[in-house]
This record gives C-alpha cells, sequence and structure tokens, in this order.
C-alpha cells in the first residue's frame, strides 16, 4: 500500500483547480444503466471510487470510452446479468446507487452488501422502504435481492434525509409508471446535478433543490452531454488547508453558492474568505481566532443535511480548530465513528478531548509535530493530510488508497503549492 511523507511547517501559496464532485460523478455513473444510449461526462474525477464504479459497470455489460483525462462516454446497450460482483461491490460504498436504475431497467437486482469508510453504521434501510413503495419486493439474507415486474409511482416520505436513498429513489421513479412524490429529499449539490441531467435526458422531474421532488414517469430516456460541477468538499478541504499552514491559496472555478454555510463556519474559526467572481482567495495574513457566541459562550460546528454544514468538511473543521486561538466545540451528529480519528491528532500535540462519540472539544492552537500515521477513513485522511503539513518534522501517512477514493492526484495539486510530500510505493 502506498504511503505519504511528509515534511511539515511550509506555508503553501499558489493557484488550484478542484476537481469534479466525487458524490454527483458516482451517481451519474449508475444513471448510465436507464439509457441504452450514449451519457457523456465532463469533469469526471480521476480517483479510486470512480475507477471501482467502473469496473461494476463494466462487469454488468456497460461499454466505457475515455474520451480524454477527465471525459467519459458510457453506452448500456445491453445489461447482461442482474447479480453485481460482490467483491467489486464491497469496495466502494456508492455502489448501492445501482439498485434503483437496474430495477427500473432490468426488473431485478441482487446486490451484495457495500463497502465504504468506517464511519459508522451507514442504513439501507431507507433505500429499502423507497424501493418497495415504488412496487420491487426485496428480501434480505446475505444478500438483497429486489425483483419488480414493473415500478409504479407512489408517494414516498423518506424517514431520513438521506443523499445516496434520495438518488435511488429519483433513478427509479424516473421509468416508473405515473407520478412518484419524493418528500424529505436530500438537496446537496450532487442531488442537484443528478436531476438537471435526469432532465437533461427526457426525465420529467421537479423540486430540485428544494426536500420535495416531483416526478412524472416517462417509458425511456434517451442519452446526453453533462459536465459535472466543481467538487465543494475538495473546495472546503483545501481552504482548511490553507488557513491551518498560513498559506495564501487560490481556489480556481468553484461554484460560490455552495460555499455559503461552508464560508460562514470557516469564519467562526477566523478565516476570511474573499470570493473574487468565481474563484475563492484565502490570504496567508490573518490570525485564526475562533469566534466565540455572545456573552463569550463557547461556540460549535456542528454537521446538518444541505444547506447545513457538510458532515464530510467535519474532520477538515477540527484540524484548523486545533490551530486557532480559543476553544470550540465540535459535534458530529450524522456518524458514530467519524471522531474516532482524533487520538491520532492528539499524538501531534492536540490538546482534544473527546467528550463520546459525536463531541469533542478542541483547545488552541496546539504546535504539532510530525508523527507515523494511519489514515481510516476519506475526509480523516485528508485531515490528518493538514495536519501534518502544518506540524513540524516529518510524518509518514499510511493506507493512503483511503484519501485516493475522493481526492484526485492530491498530492500533485499539493506540490504545485509548494508542499513537501512525496508518494512511496510500497
Amino acid at each position: 500500500m502506498d504511503r505519504f511523507s511528509i515534511e511539515g511547517g511550509f506555508p503553501l501559496k499558489g493557484t488550484v483547480t478542484p476537481s469534479g464532485n466525487k458524490n454527483a460523478a458516482l451517481a451519474l455513473l449508475a444513471a448510465s444503466l436507464l439509457t441504452d444510449e450514449e451519457l457523456l461526462l465532463d469533469n469526471v474525477p480521476r480517483i479510486r471510487d470512480v475507477h471501482s464504479m467502473l469496473r461494476l459497470l463494466a462487469d454488468l455489460g456497460v461499454e466505457i470510452d475515455e474520451r480524454g483525462d477527465h471525459t467519459l462516454a458510457l453506452r448500456a446497450r445491453q445489461v447482461r446479468k442482474v447479480d453485481l460482483n460482490p467483491e467489486l461491490f464491497a469496495e466502494i460504498r456508492g455502489s448501492v446507487l445501482l439498485a434503483g436504475p437496474m430495477l427500473a431497467r432490468c426488473g431485478a437486482v441482487t446486490l451484495p452488501r457495500p463497502g465504504g469508510d468506517p464511519i459508522g453504521r451507514r442504513r439501507v434501510d431507507t433505500h429499502l422502504m423507497a424501493l418497495r413503495a415504488l412496487g420491487a419486493e426485496i428480501s434480505v439474507d446475505a444478500a438483497y435481492d429486489m425483483r419488480a415486474e414493473y415500478l409504479s409511482g407512489a408517494d414516498i416520505l423518506l424517514d431520513e434525509m438521506s443523499v445516496t436513498a434520495t438518488e435511488n429513489s429519483l433513478m427509479a421513479a424516473v421509468l416508473a409508471r405515473g407520478s412518484t412524490t419524493i418528500r424529505n429529499a436530500a438537496s446537496e449539490p450532487h442531488v442537484q446535478d443528478l436531476a438537471r441531467a435526469l432532465i437533461q435526458m427526457g426525465a420529467r422531474i421537479e423540486g430540485s433543490g428544494t426536500n420535495t421532488l416531483r416526478v412524472e414517469g416517462v417509458e425511456r430516456l434517451r442519452g446526453g452531454h453533462f459536465s459535472i460541477g466543481p467538487d465543494y468538499i475538495e473546495v472546503g478541504s483545501l481552504i482548511g488547508l490553507a488557513a491551518a499552514t498560513h498559506g495564501e491559496i487560490t481556489l480556481r472555478q468553484t461554484e460560490p453558492e455552495h460555499l455559503r454555510m461552508i464560508t460562514l463556519m470557516f469564519h467562526r474559526l477566523g478565516v476570511e474568505i474573499e470570493l473574487r467572481g468565481r474563484d475563492v482567495f484565502v490570504s496567508g495574513k490573518q490570525t485564526l481566532r475562533i469566534v466565540p457566541d455572545v456573552h463569550g459562550a463557547i461556540p460549535k460546528i456542528d454537521d446538518a443535511p444541505w444547506p447545513g454544514f457538510p458532515a464530510d468538511l467535519m474532520s477538515i473543521a477540527l484540524v484548523v480548530a486545533t490551530q486557532a486561538e480559543g476553544t470550540l466545540l465540535i459535534h458530529e451528529k450524522m456518524f458514530e465513528s467519524r471522531l474516532y480519528f482524533v487520538d491520532k491528532l492528539i499524538s501531534m500535540g492536540a490538546n482534544i478531548v473527546l467528550c463520546d462519540p459525536h463531541r469533542c472539544i478542541v483547545i488552541g492552537p496546539s504546535p504539532l509535530h510530525g508523527e507515523r500515521l494511519e489514515s481510516p477513513d476519506i475526509r480523516a485522511g485528508m485531515a490528518l493530510l493538514i495536519a501534518a503539513l502544518c506540524a513540524r518534522g516529518q510524518s509518514v501517512i499510511r493506507n493512503i488508497g483511503q484519501i485516493d477514493r475522493g481526492y484526485e492526484r492530491i498530492e500533485e495539486k499539493l506540490q504545485t503549492l509548494g508542499a513537501h510530500i512525496q508518494r512511496v510505493r510500497d
């Protein structure tokens, strides 16, 4: 397994362009199963999770043609089987997104249990409830066996605002007979990207960007040509990187409307961010100081469904807080194991009290020192990478395949900013 060797303590400076949205890419790749015509996707990130999804699609019979470094043409002329490869399926949590398209296209699918990050339980109950409402018969054993002679529109209330359950429901509903309403739907930018692409392919969808989606089923979808938007999680990660290392970074071609809550929470950490059209500028001349609540109360950062602060940036905010003057409460409400990586930050010198699986108190600033580390998941891996870059001395991060799952060629981007980082191949 590859590892990163990092010499920290150097401010980063320069300009970088974020890759395409990871979660939008996974949903759109799954959506290629909904039509026998070509779906052309631009700005596809070259990350491990995308490669894993492409292997799954190829195993099902989807023709995949690379037309440039970040452009893919997909065509599912035929789907040659309905039982998915367990080994490929276990590589990626987003593989569950194949359930809705396969039911809509083939009327059957057998899903092994999906893989993904060890950040806590990831429920599939909401997916099953929604697909059953659309007419699927599902048996649960070692795998999820799903069958439907046809899908029929339904009024669905999701029991949680799940992104992937919303996407699965939406992809199944576009080819269902009749009208479907999806209530308590997620509305993250990648859900909106999926809805826009499906509309371009001939789907009839209303309410994109809201928590109620209305779908009028159609008999078939055509192909399309769609460009994936910038990954706001990568943008937020690089903002945190600039702040923690006291660097000066410009992020080009972002989507400012997706950054409003992110910039608000980083402001709570004392990070000043300047929007220049679609570019984001983080100055190196700022003092990180946590802004207390009214009457001097300890402020907090917590995660919530969109438009709340993204759960995937909680690990990043936590690392930035270790470099800011003051005290902050981090409240991770959505995943019960995500904060367990803080022991690695404590070993680097961070002053953190882990209160319970969901909360910790960060007291800063703490000078960090280099350490030998292991990346437990995508976002904690990126957080540890940021910590290593602002620490004094050398750090080694192992299991960086987790980071590769969500960040494209991250060491190359960081090297252009002046980071002392090398990928060491074992």
